[in-house]
């Protein structure tokens, strides 16, 4: 017959059962010891105090409790600080520090990525060389810079650095090589829309996966970032730093410790299981050429 349309042909795995076992086995046993310590900070939270310290260590526990948590919410009542101003000031860093940085982010690397200027390139080999800098190494100089504008002790001597990191950035632009067609963009010109039309209406959509990684990425280290260094005010430091008091109490909080860990992990851990799928379409993607 003419006119007929050729079967599409469907890519297999040239892969035994005996290999596809053998890989399933190998995951599961990575994935198995991947969680134990999430699992053992889990266990340790409904501890008792008189089985927390029993060697050898142990996953299960014979009596459970929710005594290290109200012990936990208790010590950080005693505070002259309420808890609540801890969460509010953890929340907001945390979203407007991402929000932030993923807007910023993308915006320069749709101009690195789909715009020729001078010295684009050299541009983007210095944020490739920025991500080999420890945030340890650059904490000075961000202490100088936000002392310079008078930032030091404001929420925004934690959320400018955020803004400028050059995690999102790098990983933004290579999204944008593979994944946004020029033959799109110029169509798009050629219908008249401008260039921030087209960035939020055709490239955000099409990076989508990517900018929801970014924010899984950037969200985790807001929240659990500490404020020791730019923030002397009892007042404007953040979750992360009234549970880090509790661990210093030693022995005695050892349970509160645990309880409190597991609070600092409940909010990332959710933001990813939302997310996750978004996450594994980005990862898949990121070595596709075009």
């Amino acid at each position: 017959m003419t006119g007929a349309k050729p079967a599409k042909r469907t890519k297999q795995l040239n892969r035994s059962f005996a290999g596809n076992l053998g890989v399933y086995t190998v995951l599961a046993v990575l994935g198995a010891f991947m969680l134990l310590p999430l699992i053992y900070t889990l266990v340790s939270s409904v501890k008792p105090l008189e089985e927390y310290w029993i060697f050898p260590p142990k996953f299960t526990v014979s009596n459970p409790t929710l005594k290290n948590f109200k012990e936990l919410f208790s010590v950080l009542s005693d505070s002259k600080i309420p808890f609540s101003r801890y969460l509010f000031n953890t929340v907001l860093i945390s979203f407007v520090g991402t929000g932030g940085h993923v807007i910023l982010a993308s915006m320069c690397a749709f101009a690195l990525a789909k715009h020729q200027f001078p010295g684009a390139k050299i541009m983007f080999r210095t944020v490739v060389l920025a991500l080999m800098f420890n945030a340890t190494v650059t904490r000075i100089p961000n202490f100088i810079i936000m002392s310079k504008l008078n930032l030091i002790d404001t929420y925004w001597a934690l959320i400018v650095p955020a803004f400028g990191s050059s995690l999102g950035l790098y990983l933004m632009k290579q999204f944008m090589d593979q994944m946004v067609n020029d033959s799109v963009l110029e169509s798009a010109r050629m219908d008249g829309a401008g260039e921030f039309a087209i960035f939020w209406k055709i490239v955000m959509p099409m990076v989508k996966p990517a900018w929801l990684t970014l924010i899984i990425f950037s969200f985790r280290d807001l929240w659990n970032i500490g404020s020791n260094t730019f923030i002397q005010s009892e007042q404007f430091k953040t979750l992360n730093y009234a549970m880090s008091q509790v661990l210093a109490g030693g022995v005695a909080r050892a349970g509160a410790g645990a309880a409190a860990c597991v609070i600092m992990m409940i909010v990332p851990i959710t933001v990813f299981i939302v997310t996750q799928s978004n996450v594994v379409e980005t990862m898949g993607t990121s070595g596709m050429k075009e």
